[in-house]
C-alpha cells in the first residue's frame, strides 16, 4: 500500500506543512499540489466543495507525492465513509465535543474489528494499492477538531480514545465558544492559554497537533512551539491576496 507520507514526517519529528482547498476545481486542486505542500485539505465543511468535485480534485492532487486529506462538514459516518473509499488519506472532523463523538468518528474510519466502516474502497486501492484494505486501518490518519468549549471540557477523555492519530485546534469556533469572536492567528491571553493546553495534552496522549494560521510567520510560531500539522490561509486567500497585491502595486505606480 502506498505510504502515508503524513505518518512518515511526524515519525521523523518533522512538521507538516498544510494546504487548504476553497475551490471545487481539478485545476486549481493541481496547480497547488505542485506547489509542494506536504498536504492538501479539501475543506466540505465551509465553502462550495461537494462530493461531485470532490473526486476530480483527489484525482488532481494524485499528479504528485501531496498527501489527501478531507475536512468533512459533519461527524457523518457515511460520508467519512465516502470520502475514504474516495481515496483521502486523512479525514479532519469538525465539532468534535464528546468521547462518544471521537469513537463514532473513528470507527468510522476503521474497517472491524477496530471500527465499522463498511467495505466499498472504489477509488481508493486505485489510489493507495490492492492491498488498500488489509493496511488502510494504520495507515488512514483520524484527525478530530477541537474548537469548543465542551471540547476543553472533555479535553482528556477525547484524547485517550483508541484509534484517534491527531488533533487540530479551530481557532475561529474556540475564540467565539470562549467569547472573543472568530479569527485565525489568537492573541488573546484566554484563547492563547487554551490552544496551549490542547498542545500540551495532545503531547502527553502521544497524538500529533495541528491548527489553522493565516500567514506564515504565525505557523513558524506555532511550529517552533510544538505543532506538527500548520495550516497556512487557503487557496481562495491566496489568489485574492496575491490579486489584490498585484492591483494595488500597478495603481501605486
Amino acid at each position: 500500500m502506498r505510504e502515508n507520507r503524513l505518518r512518515k514526517i511526524w515519525r521523523e519529528g518533522g512538521t507538516v506543512v498544510n494546504g487548504w482547498l476553497h475551490v471545487p476545481s481539478s485545476f486549481s486542486a493541481e496547480v497547488m499540489a505542485h506547489a509542494g505542500w506536504d498536504s492538501l485539505t479539501i475543506d466540505m465543511q465551509h465553502g462550495p466543495v461537494d462530493y461531485a468535485s470532490l473526486v476530480p480534485m483527489l484525482q488532481a492532487i494524485s499528479t504528485t507525492d501531496t498527501v489527501p486529506v478531507v475536512r468533512v462538514p459533519w461527524n457523518d459516518p457515511g460520508l467519512i465513509m465516502r470520502v475514504l473509499d474516495a481515496g483521502c488519506y486523512a479525514v479532519i472532523c469538525p465539532m468534535i465535543n464528546t468521547r462518544e463523538e471521537a469513537e463514532a468518528f473513528v470507527g468510522a474510519c476503521r474497517y472491524p474489528p477496530e471500527g465499522y466502516r463498511s467495505y466499498g474502497p472504489y477509488r481508493a486501492t486505485l489510489y493507495g494499492g490492492e492491498d488498500y484494505t488489509d493496511h488502510a486501518n494504520e495507515t488512514v490518519v483520524t484527525m478530530a477538531m477541537i474548537e469548543t468549549q465542551g471540547a476543553l471540557d472533555n479535553l482528556e477523555e477525547i484524547l485517550s480514545v483508541q484509534g484517534l492519530d491527531a488533533i487540530f485546534v479551530g481557532p475561529s469556533d474556540l475564540g467565539q465558544s470562549l467569547g472573543h469572536g472568530p479569527g485565525m492567528d489568537r492573541g488573546e491571553p484566554e484563547v492563547v492559554e487554551a490552544i496551549e493546553r490542547i498542545l500540551a495534552a495532545g503531547r502527553e496522549h502521544g497524538l500529533t497537533t495541528g491548527i489553522f494560521t493565516g500567514s506564515p510567520e504565525y505557523a513558524s510560531r506555532m511550529a517552533q512551539k510544538g505543532f506538527q500539522f500548520v495550516t497556512i490561509s487557503s487557496d481562495a486567500r491566496l489568489m485574492a491576496s496575491a490579486a489584490a497585491g498585484v492591483i494595488a502595486a500597478l495603481k501605486g505606480e
